[in-house]
């Protein structure tokens, strides 16, 4: 017996949250699972999951058997790739990004890396939520802002901007906001962010919205905006093309805040593999640019 014999299937249930979807991940019967984990379980002598007839969760020694088991296998698929891949990326490429800059931005440039790396399978995930990359089994991430997480490794690929704005009619109507304490007395449209940024005398200041509208589509924010509803702020490529026709005016432009980096993250020692080391370079020569100003690194 292989002393390997079992950490597969484990960490598919646990990734998974049920033996169905390990036993889908890994192309084999949920009895091949259950008695995979029943042997692995026998030899370790200690319960891995609580089992119901509906799902099955960790018990405090598999989250901690977890953590180790999903180091032992990266390092596995690492070797592996590192030997077997000759720089030529290949394999199955787990990316997550939020909505919007995954749709116009990122999904277009691993489209063409997909087409450049035919034995590469792109399987992109488009979400809002900050995804635990290592718990879920993911590559990569494209993230903005401040990255808490020490287990990842961040690679700055791009920046853009945040602009505050609203429409010509609603500031004729209500009066244009010079300072932050201007924006109380205002109607506020917010997105995702629960504060907006600004950057007063030199430093760094974060302000939180009372808003009377929100909605976590920046598209529909900004729609807001255009209908004259009140005050936004918004990443730059959202609004770009209403600034430069004048359906939207940038407000409170002497306190805008300095550009959010974008980053590419990825857990530790995974840059090693050569589908997330050229699709970093990839990512650093051409998300800029379609950024346009805002996207500089």
């Amino acid at each position: 017996m292989s002393s390997w014999d079992g950490i597969d299937e484990f960490t598919a249930v646990a990734t998974a949250g049920t033996f169905r979807g390990g036993a889908a991940a890994l192309g084999v019967s949920t009895t091949h699972m259950s008695r995979a984990i029943m042997r692995l379980e026998a030899r370790l002598q200690a319960q891995l999951f609580h089992r119901t007839t509906r799902s099955v969760r960790l018990t405090d020694t598999g989250r901690v058997f977890l953590e180790h088991c999903q180091r032992m296998l990266m390092e596995r698929e690492e070797a592996f790739a590192l030997v077997n891949e000759k720089g030529e990326p290949q394999g199955e490429l787990r990316l997550t990004c939020s909505t919007a800059m995954g749709e116009r931005f990122i999904a277009p440039i691993l489209r063409r890396f997909a087409r450049a790396y035919p034995r590469l399978h792109v399987n992109i995930d488009l979400t809002n939520r900050v995804v635990d990359l290592v718990a879920e089994g993911y590559d990569m991430a494209v993230r903005t802002g401040h990255l808490p997480d020490s287990r990842l490794i961040g690679t700055r690929i791009a920046s853009r901007s945040l602009v505050t704005c609203a429409s010509p009619a609603y500031l004729k109507r209500r009066g244009e906001p010079r300072t932050l304490a201007d924006l109380e007395a205002h109607d506020l449209l917010a997105g995702n962010a629960g504060t907006w940024h600004f950057r007063v005398d030199g430093k760094a200041q974060s302000w939180r919205p009372h808003s009377r509208w929100r909605c976590n589509s920046g598209s529909a924010v900004m729609e807001a905006a255009l209908d004259d509803m009140g005050v936004c702020q918004l990443p730059d490529f959202y609004v770009r093309q209403a600034l430069a026709d004048g359906t939207l005016v940038p407000v409170l432009g002497d306190i805008q805040p300095a550009d959010e980096p974008i980053w590419a993250v990825y857990p530790q020692r995974r840059h090693l593999q050569p589908k997330i080391s050229e699709l970093v370079s990839v990512l650093r020569k051409e998300l800029p640019g379609m950024l346009g100003m805002g996207g500089r690194v």
